[in-house]
């Protein structure tokens, strides 16, 4: 089945008692027994199984091409639990400009329990060199393209470069199973913030992994019971139901992203003391293009994210009224930010500084409205903090 098809199908099936048609949210927190220590089911506690939540995590499975999912109550969540997968003395090597939450999370919290970190640039050959450095590597965290400056890195070259005894997660947030695959492209594990494009609505919070090692998934799936950070059911129904409508968001999203990153690179040669740079993966210009192409699930499919450097970026911002000055990104409606002073703040400045996270940098998660009333929008902004 196509992924459209899969999204709404995949663990949707009707009701085998009633025939419904949607399956009914399963909000017991416990199940009853046959006899002590017998379940009914493979159902005992909510923590551990719901009928709810399994349904989701089958769907989620199915669109990365993987065999297990699981979900978690944030993306944090699920970061969170991937790194118990390991040691004290285990090293990981992470790309540096990754979002905000997990720099803060490696740097301040994972740190203090005896994991060391390195943050790269996988360009040429620091990777292999930050391997030799580091024998005691046991992870590699890649986000590609990188929130926010959309640096994308090939993931089928970092897999074949990866040894055995090392686990390769791609944070695939930003681009959906529509748009790329990682496991396809020898990744491991892949991870979401579903509370973004999976469930493209803004109004859940919550986090998956998908992989295909059964030994691994058995580990994944201890861990998600121990440590806890599960959703709650009815937030797996509302993933679940966005999830249906998947393949023609980011369709939207895709083919918006593309016209508008084409307009402001039209307007950055008219203006260029005023726009700066346009960064999108899928215009010719950017450096990583031809990667971007390689790593993408079909042609065209380069995301919804833009990022460009404009002067008096925040005056500019505040002007726009279709695309909503917030944090976060992939819901139906456009949202826009500068990362410095919003998603990443917690960031050290120097780093900021070094990977060109400063206060000119846009970051814009176009959503599906009409095209034409959003690019209107952005002029109308644009013309008015100009004349001011």
């Amino acid at each position: 089945m196509d992924l459209g098809t899969k999204a709404i199908h995949v663990g949707q099936e009707p009701d085998e008692a009633t025939g419904a048609v949607i399956p009914p949210i399963s909000l017991s927190t416990t199940f009853a027994q046959l006899a002590p220590g017998t379940p009914r089911s493979h159902y005992d506690y909510a923590r551990s199984n719901n009928p709810t939540r399994e349904n989701l995590e089958r769907c989620i499975a199915a669109l990365e091409e993987a065999e297990f999912a699981f979900v978690f109550s944030s993306g944090l969540g699920a970061t969170t639990t991937l790194l118990h997968l390991l040691s004290s003395g285990d090293h990981v090597i992470c790309i540096d400009d990754v979002y905000g939450g997990t720099q803060r999370y490696f740097r301040n919290v994972a740190a203090r329990f005896g994991v060391t970190f390195s943050f790269i640039d996988f360009e040429g050959d620091a990777y292999p060199k930050a391997l030799a450095e580091h024998p005691n590597t046991r992870m590699v965290w890649l986000e590609s393209p990188t929130n926010p400056t959309l640096r994308v890195t090939d993931i089928a070259m970092v897999a074949k470069q990866t040894p055995p005894r090392v686990l390769l997660v791609v944070d695939n947030t930003f681009m959906t199973p529509y748009c790329q695959q990682p496991l396809k492209l020898g990744a491991h594990i892949v991870m979401h913030s579903m509370s973004k494009y999976l469930n493209g609505h803004s109004d859940v919070i919550m986090g998956a992994v998908a992989l295909r090692d059964r030994a691994l998934a058995d580990r994944l799936r201890y861990l998600q019971n121990a440590l806890g950070a599960v959703p709650s059911a009815f937030d797996c129904y509302l993933v679940h139901r966005g999830l249906k409508t998947l393949a023609v968001r980011m369709e939207r999203h895709c083919d918006n992203a593309m016209k508008i990153a084409e307009w402001l690179e039209q307007r950055s040669r008219m203006e260029p003391k005023r726009i700066h740079r346009v960064i999108y993966p899928g215009l010719a210009s950017h450096p990583q293009h031809e990667v971007a192409k390689r790593n993408a699930a079909r042609p065209g499919a380069f995301g919804g994210m833009i990022a460009f450097s404009m002067d008096n970026a925040a005056e500019c911002l505040s002007r726009m009224r279709l695309s909503t000055l917030a944090e976060s990104l992939g819901g139906v409606e456009s949202l826009i930010e500068v990362p410095a002073l919003m998603t990443h703040q917690s960031v050290p400045a120097a780093e900021r500084e070094r990977l060109g996270i400063d206060e000119r940098l846009v970051r814009w998660s176009v959503g599906i409205e009409a095209v034409g009333d959003l690019l209107r929008d952005l002029q109308d902004a644009l013309d008015a903090s100009n004349a001011s």
